[in-house]
């Protein structure tokens, strides 16, 4: 019996000390423009932690960037999904998506300034050490989080996971002051070999830290499990390079952000 009760404490303790992930939304501003954006972090997790920047994809934030927010959260990071749309601007289909993130794509200062004002909001954060802070992004997100290390932007590394690597100047590059970890599909139809090769070689010139994993088998959006199984869409959800992606991710945050 005592054994019984002495276990049921310590078990009580444990579930005590896990904590709890804790998700609010927020609002910040990137001049006149009002952006709402979701924070993560665990409670049980004591003082300051790195901090990540979560940048969505091209229908804007969504409740798939919530959870991976909630999974960076249990890993021991505090998160900001960062809102580059602004508040209440979401697309709910293709065509608006489409939209939506070509605004973006074709006016890079204005990308810029809108990943840094989410950047900037994370180092503000009561939870996070300024010092140690990363971002990542999905698809519009990943060609986003590129752009904010290409602009200078003071951040420790950044993650792209399947998004688009060109740049309209390459020569940016030489700004970047973080490391570089870009995770691809190599069956992605939308970031052709053409695109990768000058990415590979933009990132040589420039001297960066940077890293390129393909994935054999993956297209675009290999991480998202709304995505279906259709390659021939050119789009779609591949399980083992979603895990070993993230695996990656982790692995790489681990080192820089340690």
């Amino acid at each position: 019996m005592k054994t019984f009760i002495a276990t049921t404490v310590l078990a009580a303790f444990a579930i005590l000390a896990q904590g709890e992930i804790k998700l609010e939304t927020i609002e910040y501003k990137q001049g006149d423009v009002v952006c709402e954006g979701v924070v993560a972090y665990d409670t049980a997790v004591q003082g300051k932690r790195p901090g990540v920047l979560i940048v969505h994809q091209w229908k804007g934030l969504t409740a798939y960037e919530r959870k991976r927010a909630e999974m960076l959260a249990q890993l021991g990071y505090a998160v900001l999904c960062a809102d580059i749309y602004g508040k209440g601007v979401r697309a709910d289909n293709p065509k608006d998506a489409s939209a939506l993130a070509g605004k973006y794509k074709g006016d890079r200062a204005l990308l810029r300034a809108r990943v840094n004002a989410g950047l900037e909001q994370l180092k503000k954060l009561a939870v996070v050490d300024a010092k140690r802070t990363a971002a990542m992004g999905y698809c519009f997100g990943g060609t986003t989080v590129l752009e904010l290390a290409r602009s200078g932007a003071d951040v420790s590394a950044v993650v792209s996971f399947h998004g688009g690597l060109n740049t309209p100047n390459v020569a940016d590059a030489k700004a970047i002051k973080g490391r570089v970890l870009a995770l691809h599909g190599a069956d992605d139809p939308f970031v052709p070999p053409t695109e990768v090769a000058t990415f590979e070689e933009e990132m040589r010139k420039a001297g960066v830290d940077w890293q390129l994993v393909s994935y054999g088998g993956a297209v675009h959006s290999f991480t998202d499990w709304n995505a279906g199984g259709d390659n021939s869409k050119g789009a779609a959800y591949n399980e083992k390079a979603d895990k070993r992606s993230w695996e990656a991710m982790k692995s790489f945050f681990a080192e820089v952000l340690k």
